[in-house]
């Protein structure tokens, strides 16, 4: 396993995980105990691993690699496909803005119906969604905002008081995401989970290393959930309590 594991760039632990739930297993082991990978395991691995690229989930792959009917080279078919068609809309912006920036030089200027192609061109690459912003409600903003950075290591943002010095907004980086933190406001029905008892949704961020996480939120005496798992939908997680009691899981995907 170890061997494989340094030739394909996969942890042990992966490896481990992708026999412990049926979806990579050795062909045969030695008498010592050690596992054995036939040509045939190394090329499923290899799929699996190509698949985890294209974004299927573990379970979707498991279907995939055992349906008869399953092909890869229809599903890498499909893919490139969809390469070539985002490629070709980015190439024909690359014509139009080179149009664009000819025209800049002359007296005229751009002609309009060069900036409205170049517009219907952004539109095909973009969605209208361009940022996503997560919001939390809290009692007390600026505990929650010193707690999450001391606890949980989210970055530290900015912080906005009202003219009695009160924290009535609050930001905190998650890595490429932003969490606001928002005041209760019982007009718009928002309470902190301190007051309802109740956490109605969860905050899930990608750590670089689980476990390093988990023993630094307990040291720091976050309430944990449950311990750093393997979890059957491909990441290593554990959950653990804000001091107000929104519930916060911290992964990493296996692969």
């Amino acid at each position: 396993m170890g061997q494989l594991a340094k030739a394909t760039g996969l942890t042990v632990r992966t490896l481990h995980y992708y026999e412990e739930i049926g979806l990579l297993r050795p062909s045969a082991r030695t008498e010592a105990a050690h596992r054995l990978y036939s040509d045939a395991d190394v090329e499923r691995l290899y799929r699996i691993s190509l698949l985890r690229r294209l974004g299927l989930r573990l379970e979707d792959i498991a279907r995939a690699l055992d349906d008869p009917a399953w092909s890869l080279r229809s599903a890498l078919g499909a893919y490139r496909e969809e390469l070539d068609q985002r490629l070709e809309a980015m190439n024909r912006l690359r014509v139009r803005i080179g149009h664009l920036l000819a025209q800049a030089t002359t007296p005229e200027g751009p002609k309009t119906d060069d900036l409205l192609a170049i517009l219907e061109e952004m539109t095909m690459l973009e969605t209208t969604v361009q940022r996503r912003i997560a919001l939390l409600v809290y009692r007390d903003l600026e505990a929650a905002y010193h707690y999450l950075v001391r606890v949980f290591g989210l970055g530290p943002g900015q912080l906005t008081r009202d003219v009695g010095g009160r924290v009535i907004h609050g930001e905190l980086q998650a890595g490429d995401g932003v969490v606001w933190l928002h005041p209760e406001l019982a007009s718009m029905g928002l309470a902190s989970p301190a007051a309802t008892g109740v956490s109605t949704a969860c905050m899930a961020v990608m750590v670089d290393d689980v476990d390093a996480h988990f023993r630094h939120a307990s040291e720091e005496g976050a309430p944990i959930e449950y311990e750093p798992v393997d979890q059957p939908y491909g990441y290593r997680e554990y959950s653990a309590r804000d001091g107000e009691g929104h519930l916060w899981s911290f992964m990493k995907p296996l692969d």
